[in-house]
């Protein structure tokens, strides 16, 4: 058991107290066999844990600046499949086991994973755990050690690969191992191709895309709904909405001309018709002039 020196995110209020109890103190590095992890860490109320090849490794705390990229990021996907429903999306705790070798397992918990609906493994509303291998997982950086950072960027990474995780996403909202990768053809894992400049196009979801620079922009819905590269999946129903909008004001605008050229026309036959009365007037004074009788 580790010294309480090693209190893991300790609040101030509480330094010098004795109100800790076991349950209190992260175990990451601890030895458990598979069956232990999964009756007592897999769902621990305190620490979210994973395995590897039987030692606990805490999951990091987010901070707020990689929280946003994660939420934005969060709120395009469920966009997407809300518009094209052809697979799942699981969120944060959510684990599966990876069999990495005939010696060497572990359970992960991707911050967002995905699960196609042709995937052969089903997942069922009731599932606590995935029995399969996603088909895309992502994960969400934290600085809070190197170690955490080379276990997303590094070990994952080749966990990952080894089970054919057809691609893997790394967001990092410093912006300095943010990385997509997919499965080649001899599955190995190599950085997804940019296309438009910095454009990520996914093969697994086809027609989900976006641009890395958005995911430190974060635009707004509504300004995607204008964005020909997220028009197809951005609020939909806003787009007919704004789409008849558009359309019953270009109708106003038409049905005003059409008014105002009525009454340019209806003003000109007037004026014609004054025009030739007064012609007609003038005509009859000249007659009168001239000593004719219009009678």
């Amino acid at each position: 058991m580790e010294s309480l020196q090693s209190l893991h995110r300790m609040p101030d209020r509480y330094q010098g107290s004795n109100i800790f109890t076991e349950r209190d103190i992260s175990e990451h590095g601890r030895y458990v066999s598979e069956e232990e992890y999964w009756e007592k860490y897999y769902h621990h109320p305190d620490f979210s844990y994973e395995w590897n090849n039987g030692y606990l490794e805490e999951k990091p705390m987010t901070d707020f600046k990689g929280s946003e990229v994660y939420q934005w990021f969060l709120v395009l996907l469920r966009q997407f499949l809300k518009e094209f429903p052809i697979a799942k999306m699981i969120g944060l705790e959510f684990g599966f086991r990876l069999a990495l070798s005939r010696k060497r397992k572990s359970v992960r918990k991707p911050d967002l994973a995905i699960v196609l609906n042709d995937n052969p493994v089903m997942l069922h509303p009731d599932d606590q755990s995935y029995k399969g291998t996603f088909d895309i997982c992502i994960e969400s950086l934290s600085y809070s050690k190197p170690k955490e950072i080379r276990r997303d960027t590094v070990e994952k990474k080749k966990e990952y690969e080894s089970v054919s995780v057809r691609e893997y996403y790394i967001l990092d909202a410093r912006m300095k191992k943010t990385a997509f990768y997919r499965l080649d053809e001899k599955g190995k894992y190599r950085e997804i191709c940019l296309t438009d400049g910095d454009v990520i196009c996914s093969e697994v979801l086809p027609g989900f895309r976006f641009r890395i620079s958005d995911l430190y922009r974060q635009p707004s819905l509504e300004e995607m709904t204008d964005d020909d590269l997220y028009n197809s999946f951005i609020l939909p129903f806003h787009q007919k909405v704004k789409q008849k909008a558009e359309l019953a004001e270009q109708l106003a605008a038409s049905e005003w001309q059409r008014a105002e050229a009525a009454e340019q026309l209806a003003a000109s036959e007037r004026q014609r018709a004054e025009q030739a009365e007064m012609k007609a007037a003038r005509l009859e004074q000249k007659l009168r002039e001239l000593g004719i009788s219009l009678e």
